[in-house]
């Protein structure tokens, strides 16, 4: 429930941003009863396309069975991983001019087939979050065993809710929670998720290759643990659970467990965080 609730949380904020900076902007145009039927078709259409996503996602998990779905399942789990680390490198880099091109694009699309490119500039930026959400909350549940369909739905709902009041909140420039602090908190949670949902990926991949015949070292790297912590906070219960669902802890990792979350923290730092170098000048002799 929690997993399900951040996601639509988060990306329901971002799409009511992208949707709130076109509507504000067009909303000072002259003659914009037309432009803002045109958004509303985007929106419309974007989130009609996320829909058909989904469902073509649940019918292709129902029709393949066994060692097949299996791969489906940890192929999805790995590419919402994926995905994760793409879109926070994305909102990272480009976020503080999310708005200056999202007005630049609305402007060029008006000019455009009599306003058709804000339509298509609508649908594919609520598509893209739609997408992502779809992706993303069917990796959750392949990730969770026993899923509970009503709290997971319910979670989705309550994350919705919320992300209308803190689209609210931060529309009227609270002190507590500004655009700033919210994409910084927000980023360092889904790379967390990120990492859960690796971990998640590589148990069904591991899974699937330990009733393979492969080298005895294979079965080493994938299937032996290098510590037992379960003593201390077990992945299966309480704390540990929250841990493992949310950040990809596990009590008796396997090499491979380890080597991977090892690289996934490198790749973020070298890519995220790691200082810019500054290029001195040199003054001309």
């Amino acid at each position: 429930m929690g997993q399900s609730l951040f996601i639509v949380w988060r990306e329901s904020v971002e799409a009511l941003l992208v949707i709130g900076i076109l509507y504000a902007w067009l909303r000072r145009q002259p003659d914009n009863r037309r432009a803002l039927v045109l958004l509303w078709g985007g929106v419309g259409l974007g989130l009609v396309f996320s829909t058909l996503l989904a469902l073509l996602i649940l019918r292709a998990g129902e029709w393949l069975a066994g060692s097949a779905g299996e791969w489906f399942q940890a192929a999805l789990v790995l590419v919402a991983s994926g995905l994760i680390l793409q879109m926070v490198g994305w909102m990272h880099r480009h976020g503080r001019q999310l708005r200056d091109n999202l007005i630049a694009g609305a402007s060029a699309g008006l000019s455009q087939r009599g306003g058709l490119g804000l339509l298509v500039l609508a649908l594919i930026a609520v598509g893209r979050e739609g997408s992502e959400t779809v992706v993303f909350l069917y990796g959750i549940g392949a990730q969770q065993q026993g899923l509970d369909l009503g709290r997971f739905a319910l979670g989705g709902l309550l994350g919705f809710v919320l992300a209308v009041a803190t689209f609210a909140a931060l529309q009227l420039g609270s002190r507590l929670l500004s655009w700033r602090r919210f994409f910084q908190l927000s980023e360092t949670l889904l790379l967390l998720l990120g990492a859960a949902l690796l971990m998640a990926g590589l148990d069904r991949v591991s899974g699937q290759l330990m009733g393979m015949d492969l080298p005895e070292v294979a079965y080493s790297l994938l299937g032996e643990a290098l510590w037992d912590s379960s003593a201390v906070l077990d992945d299966g219960s309480g704390v540990g659970a929250v841990l493992a669902g949310f950040t990809g802890y596990r009590a008796m990792p396997s090499p491979a467990a380890v080597g991977l979350m090892a690289a996934y923290w490198v790749l973020v730092w070298l890519w995220l965080w790691r200082p810019q170098p500054v290029l001195a000048r040199v003054s001309p002799a």
